[in-house]
């Protein structure tokens, strides 16, 4: 494995997520400005561009993936780091809604950084680490998104724009600096043709099928997406009607939740993985996973969140990177990109699907129709998700590495 690489890659990943956090907590507020200060409309129009970018994602992922496997990944993460710049750039000039529209769907059509600085990881990594090196890279997301909200919060106090334009500055310096330092990663003989019918989101799923327990696997992981998908959608929402929370107190929250993946990701999991091994990591943290979600939907005081929240780093923290280290070992190296491709698809999927779901359920259970009010309703949903993965993965065989496809 290429160290310096590796360090690189994971860099780029840091700082384009801190760019993600200093624009998250700023946006809603610039759709208000916009709308002309009502909030319910700008909650509404800020669920729209998400799903919007979702789905722009979603579609285009694994076309990025199939670009990737033929092209090599250097230039697609580079060509991803100029779209997040453009984004952001729109967004800090932006002179009325569509602006906003506009860059969000850049960045989504481009928005790869993940998955295709996962497919480099898999390139230059042992099959037998790659579970770990994936929880390096959510542990830079998980790091980005605990120093981006607190950046952005202060600079959006300044002036409005100033977190957009911060972070197109960071990512124009992101492009810059993978530009000349980062090496390619995918060798000559294995690449792959690009393949239009392999490159979408059903063609890639259909693609991966051919696979043994890959279908499975990747079932698992969307569900557990899904459910996992709970707490961003409702956070905020739940906490401020449950606890009467303010914002600085969920920040601090969300703070706490960017340290635990950081930990858990970051460190746990290059113990927990070895130790365990794939399969049983997963099992372990599906379960555990089931348990923190319900201890959040029945706690009721607000600092009854925080012990399931460290419990959660034995959760989906854990098992995510494992459930993506046994799929990749089950790819041949000029189809990583594929893989990255099709779980790029899932992600965006869930994103698109899980909001309205969530945040519906939490609706309807405070709401005037309902015949009982259950506020943590949707975590105990999303339990019940959680507990039908942990059932499929038990039904899902280990997988061995695959050869090289002809």
């Amino acid at each position: 494995m290429r160290k310096g690489s590796l360090v690189i890659v994971i860099s780029i990943v840091f700082i384009d997520m801190l760019g993600v956090g200093l624009a998250f907590p700023i946006l809603p507020k610039l759709i208000q400005h916009f709308v002309g200060g009502s909030f319910s409309q700008a909650s509404w129009i800020f669920g729209l561009i998400s799903s919007a970018y979702a789905l722009t994602q979603f579609f285009l992922a694994p076309v990025v993936g199939g670009i990737s496997d033929r092209f090599g990944r250097r230039p697609v993460l580079l060509l991803a780091l100029l779209g997040m710049g453009i984004n952001y750039l729109a967004m800090a000039v932006a002179p009325a809604l569509g602006w906003l529209i506009a860059g969000r769907l850049i960045a989504g059509a481009m928005g790869a950084t993940i998955s295709t600085a996962n497919a480099y990881l898999a390139d230059i990594t042992p099959p037998e680490k790659r579970a770990q090196n994936f929880g390096l890279i959510g542990a830079a997301f998980g790091f980005g998104f605990i120093t981006g909200p607190a950046l952005g919060g202060y600079l959006g106090d300044i002036d409005i724009r100033l977190p957009f334009a911060f972070a197109a500055a960071l990512s124009f310096a992101n492009l810059a600096g993978g530009y000349f330092i980062l090496p390619e990663s995918l060798s000559l003989e294995n690449r792959k043709p690009f393949s239009l019918a392999r490159a979408n989101p059903f063609g890639a799923v259909r693609e991966i099928g051919r696979f043994a327990a890959l279908p499975g696997l990747l079932l698992v992981y969307l569900l557990a997406t899904f459910a996992n998908q709970v707490a961003p959608s409702t956070w905020v929402l739940f906490t401020s009607y449950r606890f009467g929370w303010n914002g600085t107190e969920v920040g601090l929250s969300l703070a706490v939740v960017g340290a635990v993946f950081l930990v858990g990701q970051g460190g746990l999991v290059r113990i927990i993985v070895p130790a365990l091994g794939e399969r049983r990591a997963i099992l372990l943290g599906l379960s555990v996973s089931v348990v923190t979600v319900l201890s959040y939907g029945f706690a009721t005081a607000g600092w009854m969140l925080y012990p399931p929240m460290v419990l959660g780093i034995f959760g989906w923290i854990t098992a995510q990177p494992a459930v993506m280290g046994l799929m990749s070992r089950g790819m041949p190296p000029n189809e990583q990109g594929l893989l990255q491709g099709a779980i790029a698809s899932v992600n965006s999927l869930t994103t698109i699907v899980a909001p309205p779901v969530w945040t519906g359920v939490f609706s309807y259970f405070v709401g005037p129709s309902t015949p009982v009010v259950i506020p943590g309703a949707a975590f105990v949903g999303a339990a019940m998700v959680f507990a039908l993965a942990l059932a499929l993965a038990l039904r899902t065989p280990s997988l061995k590495p695959a050869a090289v496809a002809a």
